[in-house]
């Protein structure tokens, strides 16, 4: 290369860091809880104790399960694109909560269309 020439730029660091997919990881942990605190605690128990409606509830966790399964997901991809040491455990980790999740998607829509 002569010196008149510049080198090409160099390409953006594709490889998401370890601190970054754990940051992500422990946010979809974290949205999992609530979504999960929501349909076992507060849309059984204290909806009703503050009367409202059933209806409720349900739209409330499908928008926060969609967000969680999100989360999860761009967890799953952070631990692969880090190629963290731990990818497969988190990766059948999150994979274990988003069947849960769309197991409660579920049930949301059954309440909203019964």
């Amino acid at each position: 290369m002569s010196s008149t020439e510049t080198a090409p730029p160099a390409a953006p660091a594709a490889r998401a860091t370890d601190d970054e997919a754990t940051r992500v990881f422990s946010r979809s942990v974290v949205i999992s809880g609530i979504r999960c605190t929501l349909a076992y605690v507060v849309f059984p128990w204290i909806l009703p104790l503050l009367h409202v409606s059933d209806r409720v509830g349900p739209w409330i966790g499908l928008v926060i399960g969609v967000v969680a399964v999100g989360f999860n997901i761009a967890s799953i991809r952070r631990f692969w694109v880090a190629d963290h040491r731990w990818k497969w455990p988190i990766t059948v980790l999150n994979v274990s909560v988003i069947v849960l999740l769309a197991i409660l998607f579920v049930q949301d829509l059954r309440s909203l269309t019964s």
